[in-house]
């Protein structure tokens, strides 16, 4: 074998190893993202969320607690009346000092987000006192929150800067998330509460026309009672 055949081969190897090497590298810097974006996903945005329903009967004042463990975090408010009266309720949240920290009166529904001050029992109260004989049928959710940046490093890396643009996309899926799970419950609010003023429609029609039917049966029998007593009414007869 000449020298120029050699020099080819060991120079074939050659780049047979570099590629070898560039595609081992290459498929690190693959598993070092993709656990970067795992790791991402599992630590950006942990929370627990409860949802109940629940009916709130004419003059109680009914409350739920969430247990806070470390300030600073936030938490999450919705609610929304499906079904009795005018679909209003007053509704108030304290923290563990019994502080009112958000409230409202006579609210169809609402969604707020704060940040808990302290750590504690958070109370969530909903009063229906203002009702006399009508109870509320009420879906909410109490969502605790707790998001979690990740810590860049101070090098100035390409895996660092793909890491944060994984993480602001993250977040942005998020919100997004958050946006249409809300629209969804609204919609699903709003079907519930037309729903109901559809029946509540078909139940008034349903005793009017029957009110209406007994009023002209009521009718009709007065009507040949009278005209029966009047025709066997003995008649009165005079002399000439």
């Amino acid at each position: 074998m000449t020298d120029y055949h050699l020099y080819s081969f060991d120079l074939l190897m050659f780049r047979f190893k570099n590629l070898k090497i560039s595609s081992i590298l290459f498929k690190s810097f693959q598993f070092n993202l993709i656990f970067y974006f795992l790791l991402s996903c599992s630590y950006l945005n942990t929370s627990s969320a409860s949802t109940l329903s629940t009916k709130v009967a004419a003059g109680e004042k009914l409350c739920f607690y969430n247990w806070v463990e470390n300030p600073n975090q936030k938490l999450g408010f919705y609610f929304a009346v499906q079904s009795g009266g005018s679909f209003d309720i007053d509704w108030s949240v304290r923290d563990p000092k019994d502080n009112i920290i958000i409230q409202g009166q006579k609210d169809r529904q609402g969604d707020y987000i704060f940040t808990a001050l302290h750590d504690g029992e958070y109370a969530f109260c909903f009063d229906n006192d203002m009702s006399s004989f009508s109870d509320k049928d009420i879906d909410f959710e109490i969502v605790l929150e707790n998001e979690i940046k990740l810590t860049s490093s101070t090098k100035s890396n390409p895996l660092s800067e793909q890491t944060n643009n994984l993480e602001d996309s993250i977040y942005k899926l998020s919100g997004s998330l958050n946006s249409i799970q809300r629209t969804q419950k609204y919609f699903r609010t709003r079907e519930n509460r037309n729903f109901a003023t559809v029946q509540d429609t078909q139940n008034r029609i349903f005793y009017f026309n029957l009110g209406i039917s007994l009023l002209l049966i009521g009718m009709s029998f007065t009507q040949v009672w009278v005209v029966r007593k009047f025709f066997n009414s003995p008649g009165k007869y005079v002399r000439v």
